[in-house]
């Protein structure tokens, strides 16, 4: 039987330099890659991840997230999630998101017009705000925004974001200074941890059933 695990779709979506190791590693100049195993009550699922690159003053963000569930050795639930955004001054130029999530296939895309911003998901598009901004858990600047476009949905959300103070995480390893972050949200909940240097260390998130959705730096 096919199944959801509520939350653990939302966290997906809706989502880094320190001393050595730094956990954002840059594999040059201009590109930064963010790679995390992904776990469900402490079970490893699956990875996801992240490479934000600079090109003609745009920022061009692709995402890639597979994980699988297993009961008993047999699949319970799969989902695969692929997104390329371009960013310029903080705000989304357009976006392209699919998604399989456990056989039910989504297909978001969107681009700044002159009005603002159209987002189109099997229906007419929706005209956003000239400036919109995905859950970027790369850009510590979407912490300040009141609203966040999910890009598998195509839902404009509304948010609360309160510094929830500060922990001592360990990061491939290390001991790491980390601001902690709590984001709610319509049947969102999330745990964000950021370094001094506001890069992206960690993500936890209690969803639906009580479970703990973790992900950790590889």
């Amino acid at each position: 039987m096919r199944r959801k695990l509520p939350g653990l779709v939302m966290i997906c979506l809706l989502a880094l330099t320190l001393t050595s190791p730094p956990p954002a590693q840059a594999m040059n100049n201009e590109v930064e890659s963010w790679n995390f195993d992904v776990y469900l009550n402490d079970k490893k699922v699956g990875k996801h991840s992240f490479t934000v690159a600079e090109e003609d003053g745009m920022k061009l963000v692709q995402s890639e997230a597979n994980f699988i569930y297993k009961i008993l050795f047999i699949p319970a639930y799969q989902y695969e999630h692929r997104a390329a955004e371009r960013w310029t001054d903080n705000c989304l130029v357009d976006l392209s998101a699919t998604t399989n999530d456990n056989g039910e296939r989504l297909l978001v895309t969107g681009t700044q017009t002159s009005n603002g911003f159209a987002i189109q998901r099997d229906q007419s598009p929706v005209e956003l705000p000239e400036c919109v901004m995905t859950f970027a858990y790369w850009n510590p600047e979407f912490l300040q925004q009141p609203r966040l476009l999910n890009p598998q949905t195509g839902e404009y959300v509304d948010i609360s974001v309160e510094q929830a103070g500060s922990d001592i995480l360990e990061v491939r390893g290390q001991q790491v200074e980390a601001t902690r972050f709590r984001l709610t949200a319509y049947e969102v909940d999330l745990t964000l941890w950021y370094s001094p240097e506001d890069e992206w260390l960690a993500l936890e998130s209690v969803a639906k059933g009580g479970h703990i959705i973790r992900y950790e730096l590889s």
